[in-house]
């Protein structure tokens, strides 16, 4: 009972980091359930990939409200994403445990550097808090604040979708390997590819999450691999707390919004490698 509420009130914390970034939260997952329950390799993925669909859900309604999001290239990553995690899964039966956390660790590790570059790039954010005080200002005026000028959906060309699609091919095989929803992956790329922006990237990153772990967790638990008794105690958590996460992202710079999610991930990397060369 006693690590049902821990896990419960952990859940929260990464359903806001769910939310706010546009993970489906395995990169946490899936070391706590290692750590924390004892699990094996294999059920950590399975258990995590079973808790990353509701908890997606809960940031995606947000996301949709609040037009943090472009639905077309996250149904598009989505069914990329769907086709190739079952195949994931399948090669995560046939793999040592280790070479599935090592495969973790390394694809978050490299995610986490490769965000970190581009926050590095942006201005500092005291040009947010500029902006941030002009919208003040014009609202105080009773002038339309520049931010809310600035709440639309892109529109996308059908090569940007195309591009969203093999992104989601990608993201799917390793969301089925490692048990993750592969946002780690969708965010860098459909920022550095496609051109949106990190508050956009998030949005859309979930809505292919959500679709996209549908078949992994149908296929892990047929096979049994599922903990469901760990997965409802996150979700309980991490539920509530997609869906503040996700009301964050309108307020959050741009660049401190990168800079955490690179900080995650590199936690989340160092986590993995720790629990299978040190312990």
């Amino acid at each position: 009972m006693g690590l049902f509420i821990i896990a419960a009130i952990l859940g929260v914390g990464i359903g806001m980091l769910s939310g706010m970034l546009g993970i489906g939260g395995g990169t946490v997952m899936v070391p706590l359930f290692r750590l924390l329950f004892g699990m094996s390799p294999l059920m950590s993925t399975a258990t995590s990939l079973f808790a990353i669909v509701p908890t997606s859900i809960s940031g995606v309604v947000t996301h949709l409200k609040n037009k943090t999001c472009i639905p077309a290239l996250g149904i598009a990553a989505g069914i990329g994403g769907a086709l190739m995690s079952p195949v994931g899964v399948w090669l995560a039966q046939i793999s040592p445990d280790w070479m599935v956390m090592v495969a973790a660790a390394l694809v978050i590790g490299y995610s986490a550097i490769n965000m970190f570059r581009k926050a590095a790039k942006l201005p500092p954010d005291r040009i947010r808090k500029e902006q941030l005080k002009a919208e003040a200002n014009a609202a105080s005026e009773g002038k339309p604040a520049p931010q809310q000028q600035e709440i639309t959906i892109p529109t996308l060309t059908r090569k940007q979708l195309l591009t969203g699609l093999a992104i989601g091919l990608i993201a799917g095989l390793a969301s089925g390997y490692v048990g993750v929803g592969g946002g780690f992956i969708m965010v860098p790329l459909m920022i550095s590819l496609i051109g949106i922006q990190m508050r956009h990237a998030s949005g859309t990153s979930l809505i292919a999450v959500m679709i996209l772990a549908i078949p992994g967790v149908i296929t892990q638990a047929i096979l049994g691999n599922i903990n469901y008794t760990a997965g409802i105690a996150i979700v309980i958590g991490t539920i509530p707390g997609a869906f503040l996460g996700a009301k964050f992202v309108r307020v959050i710079p741009e660049r401190t919004l990168r800079f955490t999610f690179g900080g995650f991930l590199l936690i989340a990397a160092a986590l993995l490698a720790v629990k299978e060369f040190i312990l």
